[in-house]
């Protein structure tokens, strides 16, 4: 008989599951309230909330907004979100995860302090609503870094002040730690600040020994999740079976030919009746 587990590890991480239960309550209360970005990175999470009454804004249509109630995802904002919101008289319902909070004011106060030719680096995600609003603590001048190769691209003369977006690999990190260290001329200064979540990179030995422990890894997540990436790339290591899925329709049955066990997990994006149903799905492919 196929024997199907749900990672007991995976699903929403304490700050996701802050804004969600924010937002509820809110909208409980029959009030109009509008999220800036999608709450979480996770489609059919964001679809279940729309359906409860929440309006999802980006940030040009916020600023058409007065006299508004608007919800501040756990990824954070930088100070212009803040500012723009004083003058339009919006509400903000800050539910900015507590970890991106501190990451935030640690980069402000060091900008402050070391803005004379300092170069403050952030390891994360062009683009990514986290990395913006750190980025934002700098009046824009923080260099981003993606990957270990864009290391190359510091100027080893100067000052670097290196943070990384809290949900990025700590193993690379480490290694761009490394490469820092053995570069950086013997006048500048170098200070590292390791700001993962650990919340997120205890997750990668544990999600391992998950995957490895089962014929078939399903990892359910939304494709815009970078969190997702991470922790889907490590179940694929250890466990070439493994398959990213939004949710139960992208199951592919002939996926369960010859297997005695499925392992389910996820993202930290990832809703847990979102993995059920994927569980349940599979019993229905099985018994068919």
């Amino acid at each position: 008989m196929l024997q199907i587990e749900i990672d007991s590890g995976s699903g929403f991480c304490f700050g996701v599951t802050t804004a969600i239960k924010k937002a509820e309550e809110e909208l409980a209360k029959g009030t109009t309230l509008y999220c800036l970005g999608d709450i979480v990175h996770n489609g059919m999470e964001c679809e279940r909330l729309k359906k409860m009454g929440l309006i999802t804004i980006n940030h040009e249509e916020m600023a058409q907004l007065h006299n508004a109630k608007v919800l501040l995802r756990a990824h954070g904002e930088p100070p212009a979100t803040y500012s723009l919101a004083r003058r339009n008289n919006i509400e903000i319902i800050d539910a900015t995860c507590p970890v991106v909070l501190q990451l935030q004011k640690r980069i402000r106060n060091n900008y402050e302090l070391q803005m004379a030719g300092a170069q403050i680096v952030i390891f994360g995600k062009n683009g990514h609503a986290e990395v913006l609003g750190l980025v934002g603590q700098t009046a824009g001048r923080a260099i981003v870094i993606e990957k270990f190769d864009d290391v190359t691209k510091l100027d080893f003369t100067r000052d670097i002040f290196l943070y990384s977006q809290t949900t990025k690999s700590l193993d690379e990190f480490h290694r761009i730690i490394d490469y820092i260290q053995q570069h950086i001329s013997p006048e500048a200064r170098f200070q590292s600040f390791d700001t993962i979540c650990r919340q997120v990179a205890n997750r990668m030995p544990a999600i391992a020994q998950f995957a490895s422990r089962h014929d078939l890894i399903l990892f359910v997540c939304g494709r815009k999740s970078s969190n997702g990436k991470v922790l889907y790339g490590e179940c694929l290591r250890v466990n070439a079976k493994s398959h990213l899925i939004e949710g139960p329709e992208e199951i592919d049955p002939s996926w369960l030919v010859g297997v005695k066990t499925v392992g389910i997990c996820g993202a930290t994006s990832t809703p847990k009746w979102l993995m059920e149903q994927c569980q349940d799905a599979i019993r229905q492919h099985a018994s068919q």
